[in-house]
């Protein structure tokens, strides 16, 4: 088992053969690979993460792909470390409950349930849960919490199995999995073969849109194969007896919710989807030039997180990161900040005391940031930024300032916010 990935040269989608490069980007390490003192040594690892376009179907996504059971066998991410992503997951629940009224003891299966904190709404609203998550440390432990996961990945075998032991699914769910597998058919013939006459497919992936608008760099990391929009889902969905029935765009990491149902299957389709079909009509959401844009936009940001770089060093300013998240890595490469961050301060026992993958940059404990004061802090977890700043008011009270990177440099102080391409 290694990380040497392989290169496909065919739509995953579509199976066309028309891809062609849209974004190049600085090769990362893999996200979640941290390593310790006695392994800085070894020469680090980096990956391509090039985007590539179809221009068959308009699907982007990374073509250069690393083997799942390495990808995801030392996985530490737990969903339920965020409030807001079990808040979000509870709604999630709460929703495809009321509208779709499976009955008591309805099975749900989660593709990808990590630590079953989507399973459990459901659960706690008396239907039967099942969970399957490769990172296998993560299922043990939800299935010791009493959320029943396998420790493997999806297949096709396997639906069959839990449809043959178990009985249809009244719900099949993956939040944030979906955009993960190389053979996505296979994904999708595994949902159909597990999904009841009348079920439902609910899942959630990253927007497309949303990447390009706001500059998401954090998005892109070889977990994300896919990089997804509502016209080629639309299509490759059909081709697999599945009908988009609804779409949501959702605030939390800027995402769709989708809901999916067999072709011919009772529920009718929402104006949502031709909503969404018209706005990425109306951005070229399809044409590789809006890509070539996005490309042409991160450009510019790198040369601007350059010269703060080289200001703050001018000035022997201190520089940390702030979140050791799967968003670091790209976020480090893509804008050159390997060099300015000294340390990344993190609350993740497993991460405390390593190095980050491939920067090879100390990660220390959260509560180092008052002690240690750096003049800015870059927040790694842009997703958390909002949060990040309310609970570390103080810091900012005495001088020390946070820096947002997407979709454009901003400063934040005690005093307000800046955009600027200057140290404050």
């Amino acid at each position: 088992m290694n990380a040497t990935p392989t290169h496909r040269s065919t739509c995953r989608l579509c199976d066309s053969t028309r891809v062609e490069i849209v974004v190049e980007l600085a090769p990362i390490p893999l996200a979640e690979k941290y390593v310790t003192a006695d392994q800085l040594s070894a020469e680090p690892e980096l990956y391509p993460i090039d985007l590539y376009m179809c221009r068959n179907c308009g699907h982007v996504q990374i073509l250069d792909v690393i083997d799942p059971d390495y990808l995801w066998k030392d996985y530490t991410y737990q969903s339920g470390q965020t409030k807001d992503i079990v808040d979000h997951f509870e709604s999630i629940a709460d929703k495809v409950v009321s509208r779709f009224q499976p009955k008591p003891g309805g099975l749900v299966v989660d593709i990808g349930s990590n630590d079953g904190s989507l399973l459990r709404p459901f659960q706690s609203r008396g239907l039967r849960v099942l969970g399957i998550d490769p990172a296998r440390e993560i299922a043990l432990k939800a299935t010791a919490s009493g959320i029943e996961t396998l420790p493997e990945l999806m297949t096709f075998e396997r639906a069959q199995q839990i449809r043959k032991e178990r009985g249809p699914a009244s719900i099949v769910t993956a939040f944030n999995v979906f955009a993960h597998a190389d053979d996505m058919a296979g994904m999708a013939e595994s949902v159909r073969e597990m999904l009841a006459s009348n079920g439902v497919f609910v899942f959630e992936v990253r927007y497309l849109l949303d990447i390009i608008d706001h500059m998401l760099l954090g998005n892109i990391v070889h977990e994300h194969l896919c990089h997804h929009s509502v016209k080629p889902l639309v299509k490759f969905l059909k081709r697999h007896g599945l009908e988009l029935i609804d779409v949501e765009r959702v605030g939390i990491e800027r995402g769709l919710v989708v809901t999916v149902q067999k072709a011919g299957g009772p529920y009718p389709v929402a104006p949502s989807v031709g909503q969404m079909l018209a706005l990425e009509t109306q951005r070229q959401l399809d044409q590789p030039q809006t890509l070539r844009a996005f490309s042409t936009r991160l450009r510019v940001l790198k040369r601007q997180a350059q010269t703060l770089i080289a200001d703050w060093k001018q000035q022997g300013k201190t520089v940390a990161g702030y979140g050791a998240a799967r968003s670091g890595p790209t976020l480090i490469a893509q804008l050159g900040l390997e060099g300015a961050i000294q340390y990344v301060l993190d609350d993740d026992p497993q991460k405390v005391g390593k190095y980050t993958p491939g920067h090879h940059i100390p990660v220390v404990a959260a509560a180092e940031l008052d002690k240690r004061m750096p003049d800015y802090t870059i927040l790694l977890a842009w997703t958390h930024a909002e949060r990040i700043i309310a609970d570390h008011r103080d810091y900012l009270e005495r001088g020390g300032h946070f820096v947002n990177c997407c979709p454009e440099i901003q400063i934040v102080s005690a005093t307000g916010r800046m955009a600027s391409t200057h140290a404050a």
